[in-house]
């Protein structure tokens, strides 16, 4: 299980905290080409809707777009191909078994660079229902109004 990333964050996917709970995290090596790696170092990714699947032993991620370094030329991508993950064979088939019998979702929670290596924080994710999402957002609310009080109490 991965850690929190404190290094070079490149993307993160906030829309999964909102629209998912997080129940576990993983940390994946990505497979890039070269000018896939430049364009990642300009910090140009979009993980909004991306998604993982396991297929054939091997987890690809679906719908993140790396846009295309702009001066490479014959090198270049298609921006939104799906990407293999880099994990140990046991922890994919352990992340297998969990998803086909609990029915959740792998989703990626962001894209950082970890001693010179593209890595991706994967979610191990269930969907929230409207009534969380509201819940959720009121927490919030709350949390900013009572620390707007102390706040201003202070002054």
């Amino acid at each position: 299980m991965a850690d929190k990333n404190t290094g070079n964050t490149v993307a993160q996917n906030k829309k999964a905290y909102h629209d998912y709970f997080v129940l576990e995290t993983y940390e994946a090596g990505i497979e890039l080409v070269g000018t896939e790696v430049k364009s990642l170092r300009q910090g140009k990714c979009n993980l909004k809707d991306s998604w993982c699947n396991i297929d054939g032993g091997e987890i690809f991620v679906n719908g993140m777009h790396i846009s295309p370094y702009e001066h490479g030329n014959i090198f270049n991508r298609d921006p939104l191909r799906p990407r293999k993950l880099l994990m140990h064979k046991k922890e994919i088939t352990r992340l297998f078994g969990t998803l086909k019998q609990e029915g959740l979702t792998l989703i990626p929670l962001s894209v950082y660079f970890k001693k010179g290596r593209a890595k991706v924080q994967l979610g191990l994710c269930k969907g929230k229902k409207l009534y969380d999402k509201r819940e959720t957002a009121a927490k919030k609310e709350a949390q900013r109004n009572i620390e707007r009080g102390i706040k201003e109490r202070l002054r």
